[in-house]
């Protein structure tokens, strides 16, 4: 078998060695932590493959082992211990954990994370049930059970039961929608998953031991339960009938079941015959359900099994062991003698007839032959069980304890070890002192209610832990009612505290132990009550004097009896003198050995502590020595115990006067009178009549107490209401000085608000004065702003005026020079353009006089039609004005428009002057193109008439002639000029006159004019459209006459 320890690694191989397969057990695996403290492991589970499983150790580490790749590898620290574990069956990296908050987690083992977190549960988890189609999970505590939904992780259902019924497994049956619930008082129900309707409960046996259920499994098919609990019975259900229909018994080493789980076989279809049976000794039993012959086993008593779980393909189990390490172990190897032939001696044992009495029913089956019941007509319960070994003998008889354990086997262990161990040692007691565990007379011990003697117990010994405080109440007050001198025993506190401390969780079994310790290891100390034990003193001052009469002699001539040196010891049991170890370690040798034991213990501990008791020799040293805890050693003094349990001589050693060990009866605990009764009932007749007086007492005390109370109340109001009333009369005082300066201050105050007034109101006229000069200087600006935007507009359009003048001007220099260049270009083409115009000119000359005589009328008829407009312009701005308009402001717009039009005045006189220096300048550049044109003419006219001489003479021609160099002129001037009048074109003769150069330059002045009338016409018209709109916008807004009147004469002016 190999052995891996993990250690604090986080992954790496299962085993280094590949195990063969003869062996049973594969590997056990275990973990060392810092200085090589083994970490326990809690609860494994297997995946639905059956090849891996999860671990759960005590510090919280979660560990994935993988059978079949050889691998483990750590997947989560939570950080507590678990309680239970599960793999989700649809989401197969998904599993979950119970932890010891009560709280359920789910991980994820691939990624470490945490999938979710279910709170819910009020103690811990011990199972936890996942549906086969994963979808839901139940998981179960003592007090509830809740049904999850794993897909959103939210509770669907809580199952909450009475207190007094404990809840034991809920899970759910296999390849079904039941779920089945087992609780602590043997009933089983079952439920629709879906509906959680009840489908049945199976019927409780009437007959036979009752078993209480602890364990269950069942077979894969979901068709068998198996059941077992405190028994060696095992009952098995058949869930289609709802029926018992075998009851099994386990060999008499089996006397509580721990753990069932069916072995999964491949051929089986689901109906499992293997069953596993854990009990109590730590060893599994692999029996077959049918045939009963016991199969195999796991485990033994010096390798104990905790708990085991079995694969799903039925090929591995794994088992926690006692010492917290996991052993793998392959099914394979333990079922090899199944293989082998069957023995030869082969018994079958029927049962008797077909009667329902479960005693009657019963088959012995050894594990070495293989027995079966007769067959019978009627349906009948069969009971199987394994033959106990023969041959024991009667001092086996008298050693074996009812827990199962042998008590020289005990004795060994002690005497190796020198104590039991710690894990075990509240197990060894109990079966060392035979408890009988009555919880039915324990009870109704405790359901009398506090005794009236420890109501105040906490006033003389206060305890920090108010559980321990209630504990020892308890367990005290059970005590006096079982017997009624508890009660009146003073130092009985001191004894039952280090056993409630011991078990403070199991109240039952710390009373039990305390009664025990008082029945038997207290003998004959209330005789003498309510004095200490003379006898027992007496006994232990005998062995004292035999064995050590020095230290004795030294104690008389002290003055130290044994009420002081053994007493202390006795009445508290050493708790005083030992640690929580030392007195655990001397009491694990007090409950093996004789009652006699505890005495001898006290005179081994005055013993051993002889050298400084040798010193002491006061009083108080001694009483400090023997109530204070010392250096000694506790294994010495157990030496010497046993050393005096031998060396002692038989008439006085305390054996012939205390009897052996008395267990308390079971059913209802024996009764308690080894005390003088007169006196306990005379204590209590004087305690009754003492609470009685002291009830008296408190009762005319209280009423005193009351008297005196509503005495101090009623001086105290009466002093109250004096005080009070001097305190209104010196308010009242106040109160009036304080009305007579407010209505001082009140009339200073409504002067000084006279004087604010006056001056506001001298203020808001001086504000008035102000926003109204301000109103008025705001009216001033915004007019003269607008006689200033006025004035910017009409300088606007004269400088516009004055630039298109300059324009104009330049204008004329320009075609002056045009002029002059074509009067060149002309002189170049004349000549050879003479005698082709020539006879043109005289056509186009009457042509244009006649254009001219059109124009001219035209013009003429222009001329009136813009005299025509500027009269009704003139009357509609007059119109304009009188309908609302101010005449202030008539006069300046006249003014204005006076002013505008002697500009205009100035300007076309401008404009006469220079028109007039132009009409110089063409009258200049006429008279010279008539010189030059004459002089050309004179030459081609005489050049002409030479060839005429040359040729013919032409009378006819000769009186033509001088026409037609006129008609070229005017219409050469007419070109130049754009239009001519008609007078122009009657005065014109000839170029070379000089008559008609007057008119032609005025003829080309007048046109010029007659353009810009043209403009100036339009320009006019324009400003008449936009005055008219302004006048019809300034009609509709009525409020805004005003200032639209001052607006519209500026646009007709400019």
């Amino acid at each position: 078998m190999e052995v891996t320890d993990i250690g604090n690694k986080e992954e790496g191989k299962v085993w280094h060695r590949k195990p063969t397969l003869g062996k049973g057990v594969l590997v056990t695996v275990v973990r060392t932590a810092h200085q090589a403290k083994t970490v326990r492991f809690l609860h494994v589970g297997f995946d639905t493959t059956g090849d891996s499983f999860l671990a759960g150790d005590h510090h919280g580490n979660i560990y994935v082992f993988d059978i079949s790749r050889n691998r483990f590898r750590l997947v989560q620290k939570t950080g507590q211990a678990c309680t239970a574990l599960a793999f989700s069956l649809r989401r197969t990296t998904e599993f979950l954990v119970a932890l010891a908050d009560y709280t359920i987690k789910c991980f994820d083992k691939d990624t470490k994370q945490l999938v979710s977190w279910m709170r819910g549960h009020e103690g811990a988890v011990s199972f936890i049930s996942v549906h086969s189609s994963g979808r839901y999970a139940i998981s179960t505590s003592l007090d509830t059970a809740q049904l999850w939904d794993l897909d959103t992780f939210q509770r669907k259902r809580k199952l909450n039961i009475r207190q007094s019924v404990g809840i034991q497994r809920v899970f759910f049956l296999p390849l079904s929608n039941t779920i089945l619930s087992c609780f602590s008082d043997d009933s089983i129900f079952a439920w629709e998953s879906d509906t959680l309707l009840c489908k049945y409960q199976l019927p409780v046996p009437d007959t036979g031991p009752k078993i209480s259920y602890k364990a269950f499994a069942v077979t894969r098919d979901g068709k068998s339960l198996a059941a077992g609990g405190r028994s060696n019975l095992l009952h098995l259900w058949c869930l289609d009938s709802k029926e018992l229909i075998r009851v099994i018994q386990m060999p008499t080493q089996v006397r509580t079941v721990r753990q069932l789980e069916f072995l999964p076989d491949s051929f089986d279809g689901g109906a499992s015959q293997t069953l596993g049976v854990l009990s109590q000794d730590g060893v599994m039993r692999f029996i077959n359900i049918h045939t009963c012959k016991l199969l195999f086993h796991m485990g033994s008593h010096e390798d104990a099994i905790t708990t085991v779980t079995v694969s799903p393909n039925g090929r591995h189990v794994v088992a926690i062991m006692d010492n917290g390490s996991i052993n793998v172990y392959s099914v394979q190897s333990l079922t090899q003698e199944l293989n082998k032939p069957p023995p030869s001696q082969v018994a079958v044992v029927s049962g008797s007839g077909a009667g329902q009495d479960l005693s009657n029913l019963k088959v012995q089956v050894g594990s070495d032959v293989i027995q079966r019941p007769a067959k019978s007509s009627g349906r009948q319960t069969h009971v199987k069980m394994l033959k106990p070994p023969a041959g024991s003998t009667a001092e086996d008889k008298e050693n074996e304890l009812p827990a199962g354990l042998n008590k020289k086997r005990l004795v060994a262990l002690l005497k190796a070890f020198g104590e039991y161990p710690a894990k075990y040692r509240m197990f060894v007691w109990r079966s060392l002192l035979c408890l009988p565990e009555n919880h039915a007379a324990y009870s109704s011990l405790t359901d009398k209610g506090l005794h009236s003697a420890y109501l105040t117990l906490h006033d003389k010994y206060p305890i920090k832990s108010p559980k321990l405080q209630r504990g020892l109440q308890r367990v005290l007050s059970a005590l006096s009612h079982w017997a009624a001198i508890f009660g009146e025993v003073e130092y009985l506190p001191l004894v039952a505290f280090p056993f409630v401390k011991l078990f403070q969780n199991n109240p039952m079994l710390c009373f039990e132990v305390v009664a025990t310790v008082i029945v038997n290891w207290g003998q004959h100390w209330f005789e003498y009550f309510p004095n200490p034990p003379l006898n027992i003193l007496s006994m232990a001052e005998n062995v004292l004097a035999h064995h050590d009469k020095e230290l004795l002699q030294h104690l008389m001539d002290c003055g130290i009896t044994s009420q002081l040196y053994v007493w202390p010891l006795l009445e508290t049991l050493f708790s005083e003198v030992l640690t929580r170890d030392e007195w655990l370690r001397l009491f694990d040798n007090i409950f093996t050995n004789h009652p006699s034991f505890l005495i001898m213990a006290c005179v081994a501990y005055i013993t051993c502590s002889r050298e400084p008791l040798l010193l002491c020799s006061q009083k108080t040293d001694f009483e400090y020595f023997f109530h204070h805890r010392n250096n000694l050693d506790v294994g010495a003094m157990i030496k010497e115990a046993y050393r005096l349990m031998g060396g002692t001589p038989a008439d006085i050693h305390p054996r012939n006067l205390l009897s052996d060990l008395t267990p308390l009866t079971k059913g209802q605990y024996p009764v308690f009178n080894h005390y003088p009764e007169f006196i306990v009932e005379y204590q209590n007749r004087e305690r009754e009549k003492i609470r009685l007086q002291e009830l008296e007492y408190l009762r005319e005390r209280q009423e005193v107490s009351a008297l005196r109370t509503d005495f101090l109340r009623r001086q105290a109001e009466e002093e109250t209401f004096y005080a009070q009333q001097e305190l209104l009369q010196k308010a009242e005082e106040q109160r009036r000085n304080i009305l007579a300066q407010e209505e001082e201050k009140i009339t200073q105050q409504r002067a000084k608000l006279a004087a604010m007034k006056r001056e506001l109101k001298v203020k808001e006229l001086q504000l008035l004065d102000a926003t109204k000069s301000r109103f008025l200087k705001h009216q001033q600006d915004l007019r003269a702003s607008q006689v200033q935007r006025l004035d910017q507009e009409i300088n606007r359009k004269m400088d516009l005026r004055e630039r298109e003048t300059a324009a104009a001007v330049q204008d004329l220099e320009v075609r002056q020079m045009a002029l002059e260049a074509q009067r060149r270009r002309l002189e170049q083409h004349m000549f050879k353009e003479q005698e082709h115009t020539g006879r043109e000119v005289e056509n186009k000359a009457a042509l244009r006089m006649r254009r001219a005589e059109k124009e001219d009328e035209s013009f003429t008829e222009l001329l009136q039609c813009t005299e025509t407009n500027m009269q009704a312009l003139e009357e509609s701005l007059a119109e304009a004005c009188q309908s609302g308009l101010e005449r202030h402001w008539q006069r300046e717009v006249e003014e204005r428009l006076q002013q505008v039009d002697a500009e205009q005045e100035r300007k076309r006189e401008t404009l006469a002057q220079l028109h007039r220096k132009t009409l110089a300048e063409e009258e200049k550049l006429a008279d010279a193109m008539r010189d030059v044109a004459g002089r050309k003419w004179d030459e081609v006219m005489s050049s002409r008439a030479e060839v005429h001489e040359q040729r013919r003479p032409l009378s006819s021609a000769d009186t033509g002639m001088p026409h037609r160099p006129c008609a070229h002129a005017a219409l050469y001037t007419g070109t130049k000029g754009e239009t001519l009048p008609k007078r122009t074109e009657s005065n014109m003769v000839c170029l070379n006159s000089s008559s008609p150069s007057e008119t032609t330059s005025t003829n080309y002045s007048l046109d010029r004019g007659r353009a810009q009338l043209d403009s100036s016409e339009r320009q006019l018209l324009k400003e008449i459209r936009e005055l008219r709109q302004k006048l019809a916008v300034g009609g509709r807004e009525g409020s805004s006459a005003s200032s639209q009147s001052v607006h519209t004469p500026s646009s007709v002016c400019l």
